[in-house]
């Protein structure tokens, strides 16, 4: 995959009570971020990429979509009407208006980019305005969530800080996200558009992009095998996103600390959606 996976949006209700759930999976999260269109979010952050736990906290300021523009507010807004998990998948890019003209060209996103700033928090207290450029892509065959491109407009040392990058579970990045489709194949054209990448098609499962940074598409009987907490109903939906850890006996022990339920399938450290607001969490020990 040409664009490298830079965060994963995940919807919750309420920001102050998910989080001390996200510090007891082990994760350290950075100060509340707010943004100028009604939500607000806190990071766990890795080397390169990141999740974004992000909820909507002033509604009066949540602009409507309008015909050529894509509302990433409305569209968490809308999908927290009915869930809380993972809304949107966001790739790197350094020139997401860029990324708007070829998403057009393609035909998977008709929608102007999107500049927006905000303050974020530095580890000593002081605050940094940082900068981001999006380009979204959607597809009709899967209406409940969406992609975009996200480039950070600012130098790297504003937003990228070591202290908030260390997690007691050893969570080093997110390597891989996992999607829940009836029919995995019907999404590969879309797929290979978005990240200009060829995908691996086999029975029931769909996979786009590099070892290390990977979109995966399964199918109900794969989703029963691997991931046996899922429910696979319904529309195509970002179900797990599997992180490199550094000592996977190391994360047992510290999610056993903190009482988090878990089971390991295939060497894999698996956390149930219920445990981390839809979104069911792989940890597996780094390759070297």
């Amino acid at each position: 995959m040409s664009r490298r996976l830079d965060h994963l949006v995940i919807c919750v209700h309420d920001l102050a009570k998910a989080a001390p759930v996200w510090q007891a999976l082990g994760f350290s999260l950075t100060p509340t971020g707010v943004h100028p269109f009604g939500t607000s979010n806190r990071l766990a952050m890795f080397g390169n990429n990141f999740l974004e736990l992000l909820a909507v906290t002033d509604a009066a300021a949540v602009p409507k979509a309008t015909p050529g523009h894509f509302s990433f507010a409305a569209h968490n807004q809308d999908f927290l009407r009915s869930s809380e998990g993972m809304s949107m998948l966001a790739l790197h890019s350094t020139d997401s208006h860029a990324e708007a003209a070829r998403f057009n060209a393609a035909h998977i996103g008709s929608y102007a980019p999107f500049d927006f700033g905000r303050d974020a928090v530095l580890p000593g207290g002081g605050t940094a305005r940082v900068g981001f450029s999006l380009a979204f892509a959607t597809d009709p065959a899967m209406p409940d969530i969406a992609f975009f491109t996200c480039q950070q407009r600012h130098p790297p040392e504003l937003f990228w800080k070591a202290e908030y990058q260390h997690h007691a579970n050893g969570a080093l990045r997110v390597v891989e996200v996992v999607m829940s489709a009836p029919e995995p194949a019907q999404h590969r054209a879309f797929l290979e558009r978005l990240t200009e990448g060829a995908a691996e098609l086999v029975p029931a499962r769909l996979t786009v992009g590099e070892r290390g940074d990977r979109i995966t598409v399964l199918g109900p009987s794969e989703i029963a095998r691997r991931l046996p907490c899922v429910t696979a109903n319904g529309s195509p939906r970002f179900c797990a996103a599997r992180l490199a850890v550094t000592d996977l006996d190391a994360t047992m022990r510290v999610l056993k600390n903190n009482g988090v339920t878990f089971e390991v399938i295939d060497n894999a450290l698996l956390i149930p959606p219920a445990a981390s607001h839809g979104l069911a969490l792989e940890f597996v020990e780094q390759e070297i």
